[in-house]
């Protein structure tokens, strides 16, 4: 059983002002105009919450005022405000309810919420919003009900396990946040009806093996005929199972197993 499991119900329906901004919708299309991502469309206005990733006011403590569900993400983010009156989101851990207080610093304390340098948290913590440069801010481990867990530490490198089952080398003085993400049931959400994928601004899908064989690899045949071959996208390439990361990338050296 987690340490960390607690289910904090939404207290809050609109987002706060001053950390929304109305998040443009471009329909899959780039700056030329043209389709770089098919079956996106029209969908609701939103607004788009602007995370703190860095949790720069570091030493200074923070009352939870509100737990939110935001549109953008999986992850429910929880709404801070600081004793000088500022506020900031953050991605909302299990176990954190309104009323709390957390804090971002080397002496923080280890609960759902507090930030630290990795240096400073212990072997077999789960941890998520984790920095790969220093100072940028957490860039991996931030979907619903995730957590990486520290295995190990030496004087400059932590070895993590994330959700993936890769495990990889982080430097040490790199920040993350204590706790595993909430909303945890989040994949087992049920949709329901088509409308509710048209109003997320998701367009219908149309199967290959229903298109004339000059729309899709897939299409023609005679009846309701199988593919015939590995599954492909309309212009040929491999949909499924071919491994897109460049084999010569950079960050490769800090990869001591690769994920499933």
């Amino acid at each position: 059983m987690n340490e960390f499991v607690n289910l904090a119900p939404l207290t809050a329906k609109r987002p706060e002002k001053r950390l929304a901004v109305i998040l443009r919708k471009h329909s899959g299309r780039n700056a030329s105009g043209k389709v770089t991502v098919r079956h996106q469309g029209g969908r609701q206005k939103r607004f788009l919450r602007k995370i703190d990733w860095k949790r720069e006011k570091r030493g200074i403590s923070a009352e939870i005022s509100a737990i939110e569900y935001d549109p953008n993400r999986s992850a429910n983010v929880a709404l801070l405000t600081y004793a000088d009156g500022e506020r900031s989101y953050i991605l909302a851990p299990m176990g954190l309810a309104v009323g709390d207080k957390v804090e971002a610093g080397k002496t923080a304390e280890l609960k759902p919420g507090n930030s630290l340098p990795m240096a400073y948290i212990p072997v077999g913590t789960p941890i998520h919003n984790i920095e790969l440069t220093r100072g940028k801010g957490g860039q991996i481990v931030r979907s619903a009900g995730v957590a990486a867990t520290i295995q190990a530490k030496d004087k400059k490198f932590a070895t993590i396990v994330l959700p993936s089952r890769e495990i990889r080398l982080v430097n040490v003085n790199n920040w993350a946040t204590i706790g595993q993400i909430a909303n945890v049931d989040w994949k087992s959400r049920v949709i329901g009806k088509a409308g509710r994928k048209r109003l997320m601004g998701i367009r219908p899908t149309v199967r290959g093996t229903a298109q004339h064989p000059d729309s899709h690899p897939h299409g023609g045949g005679e009846g309701r005929s199988g593919e015939g071959m590995n599954p492909k996208t309309p212009w040929g390439k491999p949909a499924r199972g071919k491994k897109t990361r460049k084999k010569a990338k950079y960050s490769n050296k800090l990869i001591v197993k690769a994920g499933k």
